[in-house]
This record gives C-alpha cells, sequence and structure tokens, in this order.
C-alpha cells in the first residue's frame, strides 16, 4: 500500500470483558507505543462488546474513514468470537476454510498432543481472500482483508501473541511509508520519580528544552519511563545533550535503557562481580524473589529466598530471636536485620533484601499505622535499613515495597550514596 502521507490509523477493541472491566486494555496501548516507533499514531479508538450488528456498523464505519483499521480479539474458538465472521459480513465475502490456518492449527495441537476439535477448528473460518498473519504463540492465526480502500488487520487479544504479530504489522505497515520509517527514541526505564514531580523538575532544572526533541512519560507500577524521540538523524546529537543533562539532574532514579526491568538489574550488577543475592520476605509474600526468578539465567545470582509470614517462622526458618520479636514486634528494625543476616547465611549469599511490614487494609497502630514497612539491603558487612509509610492499597504496596528493595541494592551496588527522593516522600512521622 503505497501512499504519499502517513495512512491513518484507527483502533476497534472487541469484547464484553473489555467493556465490563473484568479485562483491563492494556493492547491499545501495546499497539500504540509499537507504531509510535514509526512515526505513526492512532486517529480513533473504539470498543465495542461482542454484539454481531453492533460490532459489523462500527467496522463498515471506521473502515471508511480509514486508511488502515486494526482489530484486536474475537479470533477465538467460542461463540462470542466474532471478528472473522463479521469481517466477511461487512465486506460481503463468505467464510471459508483457509488451508495456511488450518494447517497451523495441526502443528500448535500436535505440539501439546491435543486432537484438533470443531471448537478449534472454527479459528480456521476466515473471510475469503484473507491473508495470514501468524500467530507464532497461539492458536488463532491473525488476517486481513481489503474492505474498500481500508486495510483491516485483525489481531488476538492475548497480550502476548499480539505482541509478536506487531512485529509483523508494524514492518509491514513501516514498509508502506514514503519517509524513513525509524524514529529515534530513546526509552529511560525509571523508579522512584511521578510523572508531575519529574516534569516539574525538568521545568525548573531545563528551561530552554529545544522543541525539536520530543519529551514523554509513560507512568506504571513500579516503573516509570521517559522518552526522549526525535523525527530527524540530524537532531540526535541534542538528543544526546538533553540526555546528558536530564542525567545530571536525576541519573542515580535512571535504572537503563529500553525495558530493562529493576530485578534484571540488580542480576547484571551481582553477575558482574560474581555476587549472590538471597530475600527474606514477609509482607511481600515472595515478589521480591518472584520478580528475581522471572529473568533468564538468575540462577547465577539467586539460589534461594525465603517467605517468612508469621513470627515463629522467622525465628525457626531465619533464626530471629525470639527475644528481639517480642521486645521490638516483627514490624521493626532489629527483625529485618536477624531476617537479613539469617538468609544470608543459610542461602551462602553475599547480598539480602528483607523486608517485614503491614501491608493492609487492617493491623495497623498508632505507632506503626497501615503500610509501614522496614527495608534491609546489603551485605553481612555493610547492612543497612530505612523505615518508610507506603500507605497504598495492598497489592500496590507490594509492588512498590518489592521494588524499592530492589532499588536500594542496585543503589548499593553502583556506589550511589544519595538518598533517593522517595525516602523523603515516605518517611516515616
Amino acid at each position: 500500500m503505497a501512499v504519499h502521507r502517513d495512512p491513518q490509523v484507527q483502533l476497534l477493541l472487541t469484547g464484553n470483558e473489555i467493556m465490563s472491566g473484568d479485562t483491563v486494555d492494556s493492547n491499545s496501548a501495546m499497539i500504540a507505543q509499537r507504531l509510535a516507533e514509526i512515526g505513526l499514531g492512532i486517529y480513533r479508538k473504539v470498543t465495542v462488546g461482542d454484539d454481531r450488528t453492533l460490532l459489523c456498523r462500527e467496522l463498515r464505519a471506521m473502515a471508511a474513514s480509514a486508511d488502515v483499521l486494526i482489530v484486536n480479539g474475537g479470533l477465538g474458538p467460542t461463540v462470542d468470537d466474532l471478528t472473522a465472521l463479521v469481517l466477511a459480513e461487512a465486506a460481503g465475502v463468505p467464510l471459508q476454510e483457509h488451508p495456511q490456518a488450518v494447517a497451523h492449527l495441526e502443528a500448535w495441537c500436535a505440539q501439546r498432543n491435543i486432537p484438533l476439535d470443531a471448537a478449534n477448528r472454527k479459528q480456521a473460518q476466515l473471510p475469503a481472500g484473507s491473508r495470514i498473519l501468524d500467530n507464532a504463540v497461539g492458536s488463532a492465526v491473525g488476517f486481513e482483508l481489503m474492505l474498500g480502500d481500508c486495510r483491516v488487520m485483525c489481531t488476538p487479544g492475548v497480550p502476548g501473541e499480539l505482541r509478536r504479530m506487531l512485529e509483523q504489522i508494524v514492518a509491514d505497515l513501516a514498509a508502506s511509508l514514503d519517509r524513513p520509517a525509524q524514529r529515534h527514541i530513546l526509552r529511560l526505564q525509571t523508579f522512584g520519580l511521578g510523572e508531575s514531580n519529574a516534569q516539574q523538575l525538568i521545568n525548573d532544572a531545563i528551561p530552554d528544552w529545544p522543541s525539536a526533541v520530543k519529551l514523554g512519560f509513560r507512568a506504571g507500577a513500579p516503573q516509570m519511563e521517559i522518552k526522549l524521540s526525535v523525527a530527524d538523524a540530524a537532531d540526535l546529537p541534542l538528543r544526546a545533550e538533553c540526555e546528558q543533562r536530564l542525567r545530571a539532574l536525576v541519573g542515580d532514579h535512571i535504572i537503563g535503557e529500553g525495558d530493562t526491568r529493576l530485578a534484571a538489574r540488580v542480576l547484571e550488577l551481582l553477575s558482574a562481580r560474581g555476587a549472590t543475592v538471597t530475600t527474606a520476605e514477609s509482607c511481600t509474600g515472595g515478589l521480591i524473589a518472584s520478580e528475581l526468578t522471572r529473568i533468564p539465567g538468575s540462577s547465577q545470582a539467586f539460589h534461594a529466598g525465603f517467605v517468612t509470614y508469621a513470627n515463629d517462622i522467622k525465628a525457626s526458618v531465619l533464626g530471629v530471636r525470639k527475644e528481639t520479636l517480642e521486645a521490638h514486634g516483627a514490624v521493626s528494625e532489629p527483625v529485618v536485620r536477624e531476617m537479613a543476616l539469617g538468609a544470608m547465611e543459610r542461602a551462602s549469599a553475599d547480598y539480602a533484601i528483607a523486608v517485614s511490614g503491614i501491608a493492609g487494609p487492617e493491623g495497623g497502630t498508632a505507632d506503626k499505622p497501615v503500610g509501614t514497612v522496614w527495608l534491609a539491603w546489603g551485605s553481612a558487612q555493610d547492612l543497612r535499613t530505612r523505615c518508610l509509610v507506603w500507605p497504598v492499597e495492598r497489592t500496590l504496596f507490594q509492588t512498590m515495597i518489592a521494588a524499592a528493595g530492589l532499588d536500594m541494592l542496585r543503589r548499593q551496588l553502583l556506589g550511589l550514596e544519595s538518598e533517593p527522593r522517595y525516602f523523603a516522600q515516605r518517611r516515616a512521622r
């Protein structure tokens, strides 16, 4: 599809589960981010439930005004997966069993030693004239069809499947552009900064930020992405200058580039010095260990972690003294110190992260309100502690505390002695 302007892209999301809120829509953000890499944006986005009439009407209307329409969801084997049926109806063509889709299903089922039943075979019924979009992960192929002058591309709703398929879609769309497809984007991953806080810091410290370097933020839990992008390669030196000034301002909060995660950065630093880490967790319930073991190759630097929720388990498993527990309580500096030291001894590890806190919504006191947590991190020779109060919903509390533990070890391994900004914001009163 050769064009003399950038194609107008629209997005149609389908599914009752998105409309009801049972499923949080993360796919549209993923699609938008991938399109932005080649300088394309989403002009319009619509979400529709599993209603055949409404889907058909919306699909026709969007295709009439778009060059590219990406449809997400509705490719599965159940009766409420309507995308193929609706696109065939809108295009005025029959559904046909696509040989390539059948071959994909046969291979997918054979890999899992399951029969290709009628429900699964439904996924091979596609609008006549469809072109297959390979699904490297799931059972349902994607497909595309011209609807008038619009290129309709149908994609799976499962995020992991969509992510792989987008590689093909973005490459195809990039080939259609009459300009260089690559937008020069630098993505910096940070922890401990909020969007408004970061923007104000930059406004105050760098008031002459150049307009050629676009500044963007993408907040998430626990990390925030800061994006610097330029449309012209000639502006790359200017972007480099902005990056240098940004690193001078908030560099201790920058974890890495691209998709770098806190746990991956910690493991990288440990592996570089041939060291290992262990975890001793109470209120985070093993989340820190889970983040570490999610990274391929983590066994090089992580051999064991301990979840010691009850006091008697802290004593029997990690060797926390009963006198310490009785005198100070589980959420205290002496206890997290003994948890960390006990974990390092039992795991023969060089470093430890230990946490004990009150995740809520109950259990707080006047002295130790909900959200109070004691952190310990470091080596047996240089073990550091801090009490923070992070009064947020339980799951978010666990996410942020796990990240804070990893971040503080990252800082110690890098020799960053200045306190992070969130210490002042979350300091216990």
